[in-house]
């Protein structure tokens, strides 16, 4: 497998510092409160009181502060919350990916008083409740009354390039921030394609994702597009596209900091 270009991480000192344009009464903001919890994961020996503090801030979160988060807070938000629930999940129990229909599919991480299974953020909250197995045509007419009421308005196809589930062929992690979400998962799926597309004789072969969300990407002819758009494919050079295998072995290293991202 080629090893994905790591997307940037922000200090986590910095980020762990008082800001007071990120705090209120109640504590961080919730998508502070996100990337402490991403951060306190990376390092859970150094900031075990952090990371347990990050844990309560979004169980204790009311469902109104949810209601409250402006589109790209909510996407920076969930996206930090997959990866941050997902990294802790594993690190502590790297079994459980023995099982991964379990593991995606039980509840893993608490947030404002609901407790959520990947599944429910990634293809619930995420992609607009999407049926997890209907490749992006095919929605969750089932999905439950949080996630109705806190997915996201409009879907992003990136969020795929951004989503790490601890397999060897997922993309790195990065710390979402509302500012700067759209420019970050530009950075991510550019590097992502990149790096795991393989040209050869006309042929490219790319990341599997893009069969297993072909909807969400527009069908044939979106991702065709998509290649083109992050210079991961020639147009004039290419005439068939295949899908790769995916790597499911267990890969828990793909935390990047700023200065490996360089």
């Amino acid at each position: 497998m080629l090893t994905p270009e790591s997307t940037s991480v922000p200090d986590p000192d910095r980020a762990l510092s008082d800001d007071p344009d990120s705090t209120s009464t109640e504590g961080p903001s919730l998508v502070a409160a996100s990337q402490r919890f991403l951060h306190a994961v990376r390092a859970p020996d150094d900031r075990g009181h952090v990371l347990d503090a990050a844990r309560e801030r979004l169980a204790d979160a009311s469902p109104d502060e949810l209601d409250a988060l402006g589109p790209d807070e909510r996407l920076a938000f969930w996206l930090n919350v997959y990866n941050a629930a997902t990294g802790g999940a594993l690190l502590a129990e790297p079994e459980r990916f023995e099982d991964r229909r379990q593991f995606f599919g039980e509840p893993i991480v608490s947030v404002a008083g609901t407790d959520l299974s990947l599944d429910q953020i990634e293809h619930g909250i995420l992609r607009g409740s999407q049926w997890k197995y209907g490749l992006g045509y095919v929605p969750n007419p089932f999905a439950s009354a949080f996630v109705r009421r806190h997915r996201v308005a409009d879907t992003d196809p990136r969020i795929h390039f951004a989503l790490n589930c601890g397999a060897a062929s997922c993309p790195a992690v990065a710390a979402y921030d509302a500012d700067d979400v759209d420019e970050q998962l530009d950075v991510a799926a550019g590097s992502y394609l990149r790096s795991e597309t393989v040209v050869e004789d006309g042929t490219a072969r790319v990341p599997r994702h893009l069969l297993w969300y072909r909807g969400d990407f527009g069908g044939r002819s979106g991702i065709r597009a998509l290649l083109r758009e992050y210079d991961a494919i020639d147009p004039d050079s290419i005439s068939r596209i295949r899908y790769r295998e995916y790597d499911w072995s267990l890969a828990l290293d793909a935390f990047r900091t700023e200065e490996e991202s360089r």
